[in-house]
C-alpha cells in the first residue's frame, strides 16, 4: 500500500539522520536532526530527494542545487539534499563524480526509508524516494511539495520561484516572478 505524500500545511515528520557534509578526513559525517527545521531566525529550508547515486539524472540536479546555492543562502534558506542510499556511499558518490566534489550543503542518508516512508515518496518496487522537493518555512511547516516520476529531472529554478512567492506572504499571480507586483484583494 502506498503512504500519501505528505502536503501543503503538514508539520515535517520528525528525523535523526547522518549526513555527509565534507571531504575532509575525520569530518565528513554530521547528524541532521528535524529540530534544525525549526528556529527563530526565519530560516527556511528546502529538502529535496533524488533515487539514487551513481546514476545520470541525479548528479544534474544535485549540481545545479549547488550551483545556486548563494541564491538559496540569499534567500536564508538551508538546503539539504537527500536519498535512502547510505551515507558512505554519498560519500563515495561525492569523491567520485568531479560536479559533487564541492557541495556545499549536506547530503542526508535514510538508510532505514523510515523518513522517505513517513514523507509518502517511497517508490512501491524499489523502495527508493521519488525526485520530490519540499519548501519547509521556519516553523517545520511543510509550504509546497512538487513530486517527479523516476527518470525527469527538476527545476531548480522554479523552486527559488516558489520560494520567492512564499516568502512575500502576499498574493502572488500566475507566472510571478521576484520583483514583480503581487496581488492586492
Amino acid at each position: 500500500m502506498q503512504t500519501q505524500v505528505l502536503n501543503v500545511g503538514n508539520k515535517f515528520p520528525e528525523f535523526k539522520k547522518t549526513a555527509v557534509v565534507s571531504r575532509e578526513k575525520g569530518k565528513e559525517f554530521r547528524e541532521i536532526t528535524s529540530e534544525s527545521l525549526v528556529n527563530d531566525e526565519g530560516q527556511w529550508t528546502v529538502m529535496f530527494w533524488w533515487p539514487k547515486d551513481f546514476t545520470f539524472v541525479c548528479p544534474t540536479e544535485i549540481a545545479e542545487f549547488n550551483q545556486n546555492y548563494g541564491e538559496f543562502r540569499d534567500r536564508d534558506t538551508q538546503l539539504i539534499g537527500a536519498s535512502t542510499d547510505s551515507e558512505f556511499v554519498h560519500l563515495a558518490w561525492r569523491n567520485d563524480h568531479e560536479d559533487l566534489k564541492g557541495l556545499r550543503f549536506p547530503m542526508l542518508a535514510d538508510t532505514s526509508k523510515s523518513l522517505a516512508e513517513e514523507l509518502g515518496i517511497l517508490e512501491a518496487e524499489e523502495k527508493v524516494a521519488y525526485r520530490a522537493t519540499f519548501i519547509i518555512d521556519p516553523q517545520g511547516i511543510i509550504r509546497w511539495v512538487s513530486v517527479y516520476d523516476l527518470n525527469v529531472g527538476r527545476n531548480v529554478q522554479e523552486v527559488l520561484r516558489v520560494l520567492d512567492a512564499l516568502q512575500t506572504d502576499e498574493l502572488c499571480p500566475c507566472n510571478w516572478e521576484k520583483g514583480e507586483e503581487t496581488l492586492v484583494a
